[in-house]
């Protein structure tokens, strides 16, 4: 005796199992920057003065400094060449080496990822830092000891708990690693919603509503900061700050797409309708 009705319910639930796996995409090919691109204060974009970025060993990206005389405020990021508004950002990083010996004091053993950050393309030659929020990566030795995860607002301000955010820099809850451990961190940004850090997979900060506006930016171009707009969405980019720090399994899930359930590419984990992506052959 067979049951048809059985087979119909395996192949539904192995439908939607398929439906909601989480499409994760590489943003690094493990060989080159491609998809990338490098903005130094006081270069022109696309100048990665000193082989800044690179491919390391085993196929990390690296920030090194060993082809500059001086660090001389060369504050530096790599963004990824897709503006995105609602994604889960994982990647692991570790610090390696010494801070140049005249990079700022709190830049020791500290980078990050900026999120929702202005483009590339509008970051002005001599301008510090993008107008954007960084999730702050941090590591400690004998002298230190600081959680990681942290949030900083270059031109930016964040609200918690229906009040905006007076301090530039907010800590977060994480435990506090070694300069040397592998760190694994995530960023899911919301639009305009919500932001959220994790550390090893628990949450360690929320803030929302990101918006432009704050100090802390300097030398920017005054049409793009107009304070109170609200940051819907921006760019990624690691950080380069002074000391030497490896990034690897730089990864995203988009979770802006089609929202159409009859459409081909649906996926359940959407939370931002784009559906003119829809397909439906």
């Amino acid at each position: 005796m067979t049951f048809p009705f059985r087979s119909v319910l395996v192949f539904a639930i192995a439908s939607l199992a398929a439906a909601a796996q989480e499409d994760w995409v590489n943003l690094f090919n493990g060989r080159n920057l491609d998809g990338w691109v490098i903005k130094i204060a006081g270069h022109e974009l696309g100048d990665n003065y000193g082989d800044t970025f690179r491919v390391g060993p085993g196929g990390v990206i690296q920030v090194s400094y060993d082809k500059y005389d001086k660090f001389g405020a060369r504050f530096s990021h790599l963004f990824y060449k897709q503006k995105l508004s609602h994604y889960r950002l994982a990647l692991e990083y570790r610090f390696t080496g010494e801070q140049m010996k005249d990079g700022p004091n709190y830049a020791r053993l500290n980078s990050g990822v900026m999120v929702h950050s202005q483009a590339p393309e509008t970051i002005l030659k001599d301008q510090d830092w993008p107008i954007s929020v960084e999730a702050q990566f941090l590591a400690n030795d004998g002298n230190l000891a600081r959680p990681t995860m942290n949030v900083c607002t270059p031109g930016t301000d964040i609200y918690m708990n229906g009040a905006k955010v007076k301090p530039h820099c907010v800590n977060s809850t994480s435990k506090k690693y070694p300069a040397s451990q592998w760190v694994s961190v995530e960023v899911e940004v919301l639009g305009n919603d919500k932001v959220r850090h994790k550390v090893e997979g628990e949450t360690v900060l929320e803030y929302e509503h990101p918006e432009i506006g704050g100090g802390v930016a300097n030398r920017f171009d005054p049409a793009i900061k107009v304070d109170g707009t609200p940051l819907r969405d921006g760019y990624i980019g690691l950080q380069s700050e002074s000391h030497p720090v490896e990034f690897r399994n730089v990864r995203l899930l988009n979770l802006k797409g089609c929202m159409d359930r009859t459409a081909k590419n649906f996926k359940p984990y959407f939370l931002a309708a784009d559906n003119a992506t829809c397909l439906y052959k």
